[in-house]
């Protein structure tokens, strides 16, 4: 299922932990990975400097300078990369979501992996914030992006169950497709999760308890039909619906059943960022998020 897998980091700590996660799925996939940097970011016009984008400091973009930069990623990512099936390391210069998204353009790739933010003056939990570069990444990318700010121990040490999170869209129906034939290559158990969405009521009226209960029943009615009964006899699902704010439901069904993974579909309803469920669930999961748009 997964050949060819691009790790876009910056080599720093704020990208360890969707590192390990890439580097974890290329060693069980038997997968070629390419290890992606933009060194910096060119001024406007014809130069051969560049900001870099780890420092902030003026850079001359030669061949010297991304051969000592391909180096010093060989050597961070020492450990990982003796792993792996094989791998190539690639040194652009640039804005960072555009050659990302050059990168998967061009490439084979099935999935690609980011981590969170590596500016270091920002606070700890800033430093966990989705980014302009994940957002813009994740609007556009025709593959499915993995990110993860936090450590997982689950995912690294055993890939049991993936959480497939739906709202019952056309977006959800296609990223269900894929979250089957995911399941089946990890030979791993699916649960099929929804929210009934209580959120508004502190700003709009009070939603009754009996009309709660009809939705969550709809609900598992809906998942039945659209999800379990289409693909009985490919994989095993079992259900689960509940009422609550959705980010906060799904953390912690997540964290209380220890799943590995957490697969959901990219919602843009607005011309910025993910949502706030979908932003939420990524600075707090600590189970990769894949997002996927299409």
């Amino acid at each position: 299922m997964f050949k060819k897998i691009l790790l876009a980091t910056s080599a720093v700590h704020a990208c360890d932990n969707a590192a390990k996660a890439a580097f974890r799925l290329a060693d069980f996939a038997n997968a070629h990975i390419t290890v992606f940097h933009v060194a910096g970011i060119p001024p406007r016009g014809f130069s051969q400097e560049a900001i870099d984008v780890k420092t902030g400091a003026k850079v001359e973009i030669s061949k010297e300078y991304t051969s000592w930069v391909k180096e010093e990623i060989k050597i961070y990512y020492e450990r990982q990369l003796k792993k792996v099936k094989s791998f190539d390391i690639k040194i652009v210069a640039g804005m960072p979501y555009r050659e990302i998204l050059r990168e998967v353009k061009d490439g084979t790739y099935d999935l690609v992996t980011l981590g969170g933010t590596s500016k270091e003056k920002f606070s700890a939990y800033q430093k966990h914030m989705i980014g302009s570069t994940i957002l813009r990444v994740a609007q556009v990318a025709n593959i499915p992006v993995m990110v993860l700010c936090r450590p997982s121990p689950s995912f690294l040490k055993n890939i049991s169950g993936i959480l497939f999170c739906t709202d019952f869209s056309k977006a959800s129906d296609a990223a269900f497709d894929f979250t089957v034939n995911l399941a089946n290559f990890l030979n791993c158990k699916l649960n099929i999760f929804n929210v009934v969405d209580i959120s508004p009521v502190f700003s709009k009226a009070i939603i009754n308890q009996e009309e709660i209960e009809e939705k969550m029943l709809e609900a598992y009615k809906n998942i039945n039909a659209k999800y379990i009964q289409k693909d009985r006899n490919t994989i095993k699902a079992s259900a689960h619906v509940c009422e609550g704010i959705p980010y906060v439901e799904i953390i912690k069904y997540a964290r209380e059943k220890d799943f590995s993974l957490i697969v959901m579909a990219h919602h843009n309803k607005e011309d910025k960022g993910f949502g706030s469920n979908m932003e939420q669930i990524i600075i707090r999961s600590g189970s990769p998020v894949i997002s996927l748009n299409r």
